[in-house]
């Protein structure tokens, strides 16, 4: 049954040490810094890339200044009025047609019962965002750009 070699029935075969056996690669060695590396570097790699969001050139429609989704557009001569609605707040902005040189511009939103939130000055491309508490209101909003202005009636009701 065992011989003088150490081995059963004639064949040699190297004692095994004790303990944890090691981990190899396809390559035989053991399988340290490549293994780390893929379970440490590319899972932070991945989390960076969805902070730092996509790059490369954005579409005109994804910069939108309020959150939600777009539930009326108003346009006028000069610019356009965008009211938006997440769950309980509505959110409006007013958007020049041509941006440029600063010129007055102005956003009004005001939910029924409650005091308007508004925005006005000289910009260059959108006045606002203005937000109000809108769960179960309706709101009305205005927006004037120059010399031209778009309102909607009660809304959101």
């Amino acid at each position: 049954m065992f011989d003088e070699t150490g081995g059963v029935d004639g064949v040699v075969r190297p004692l095994r040490s004790w303990g944890p056996k090691k981990r190899t690669g396809r390559t035989g060695r053991p399988a340290g810094r490549r293994t780390v590396a893929a379970f440490v570097l590319l899972p932070l790699l991945g989390a960076l890339g969805l902070v730092l969001g996509p790059t490369g050139p954005v579409p005109a429609q994804a910069a939108s200044a309020c959150p939600g989704r777009l539930v009326k557009t108003v346009a006028f001569a000069t610019g356009s009025l965008r009211v938006y609605k997440s769950r309980a707040y509505a959110c409006a902005v007013t958007v020049a047609k041509k941006p440029g040189a600063r010129r007055a511009m102005r956003v009004s939103l005001q939910p029924r019962g409650g005091h308007a939130a508004v925005d006005s000055g000289k910009f260059t491309t959108l006045a606002g965002p203005v937000t109000v508490h809108a769960l179960n209101r309706c709101v009305r909003a205005s927006g004037a750009v120059g010399g031209s202005s778009g309102s909607t009636g009660w809304i959101l009701c």
